[in-house]
């Protein structure tokens, strides 16, 4: 392998916030600059809750796509405990319907919809599993007793293994995984446990974040962890093992809601992720594996077909542009004025 080039397939981003309205004139451009696909989630105000708003929200999304451009959405919708088992029957007819997600009533940004006990969507689950319409799982709880740290790892032994065996089917993707034990379930779980891995959570821990002062453009949720739970991650997204793959989980918000007193959690990784990503492979002797958690796991998962274009990795410093327009307002990506040493060939930065 060249290692200052890189040719891989067309990536999919397996988990992405575009948000909607004007901001969608940024966020769709950068995803689509080197995403083929992505699945985008409902957390939108109102939620996505219908087949019919999914729908719209698509061609919006669909309308703010560059001349040219040949990236495809992939829509969810958003479970709450009255989501009707009608709207998963008219979902699993749309090919550009990908999944349900679950948040945990509170647990994140605009989940105050979000499902208040499992028991009251097993009626929904079950019919999931028969139709074959993949979960997709925000795996925190949400309690208060909780350390916020511990949030991940207590999901697991009191939701996710329960789900587990009560719905024995049911694909299922624990979203953007930030802990040793996920990598463990996962990396021990049957093949219709799968996991996305974000480019933060291989890059930062909470150190990061908070020694030496808080910087709130790296608070995200779930949360970052120690640096043993980053090892570990990157171990498994370099692994091989075919059920890891990319998923941006890119959040962007204004610069004032994230440098606030009560500032909002995620982070904007669009413009940057995928160079990213190779940087993370390359510290891990793992270029070579690069291709496959980018392109083919989640395909391949999803039961979709792998893309057969192809795109050109660069070894090209650059600098990350210090803030984005953002409908109206401005956003502050990943590494913000930093160097980056991976480019997209032929793409300004």
């Amino acid at each position: 392998m060249n290692h200052d080039k890189i040719s891989i397939a067309c990536p999919d981003d397996w988990h992405l916030h575009l948000r909607d309205g004007a901001a969608l004139a940024t966020t769709v451009p950068h995803s689509a600059r080197c995403f083929r696909r992505a699945i985008v989630m409902p957390n939108l105000k109102p939620p996505v809750t219908s087949v019919a708003a999914a729908g719209e929200y698509r061609q919006r999304i669909v309308r703010a796509i560059p001349p040219g451009g040949s990236f495809e959405p992939l829509m969810t919708l958003y479970l709450t405990d009255s989501l009707p088992i009608a709207e998963i029957e008219r979902a699993v007819r749309e090919p550009w319907l990908a999944g349900v997600k679950y948040y945990p009533a509170g647990a994140t940004t605009n989940s105050e919809s979000g499902v208040t006990a499992i028991e009251k969507v097993f009626p929904v689950l079950e019919r999931m599993q028969e139709l074959d319409l993949p979960l997709l799982l925000h795996g925190e709880v949400n309690d208060a007793e909780v350390d916020i740290f511990d949030r991940e790892a207590v999901f697991i032994d009191r939701i996710l293994q329960p789900l587990c065996e009560r719905f024995p089917r049911l694909r299922m993707v624990l979203e953007h995984i930030t802990t040793r034990q996920a990598a463990q379930f996962v990396s021990e779980a049957d093949a219709r446990i799968a996991a996305t891995i974000t480019v933060h959570h291989l890059l930062f821990h909470r150190g990061d974040m908070l020694a030496g002062g808080i910087r709130p453009h790296l608070y995200c949720l779930p949360i970052l962890k120690r640096d043993v739970h980053r090892e570990a991650l990157r171990t498994a997204a370099t692994s091989g093992n075919p059920r890891f793959f990319l998923g941006t989980d890119s959040a962007p918000h204004p610069v004032n809601e994230k440098e606030s007193a009560c500032g909002c959690a995620g982070i904007y990784t669009a413009p940057a992720a995928l160079e990213l990503y190779a940087e993370v492979f390359e510290e891990e002797q793992a270029l070579d594996r690069l291709e496959a958690f980018a392109a083919f796991h989640g395909a391949d998962f999803y039961g979709r077909e792998r893309n057969g274009a192809r795109i050109e990795l660069v070894r090209e410093s650059w600098t990350a542009p210090a803030r984005y327009e953002f409908g109206g307002d401005e956003v502050i990506p990943i590494r913000a004025g930093e160097n980056i040493r991976w480019k997209l060939a032929g793409n300004g930065p």
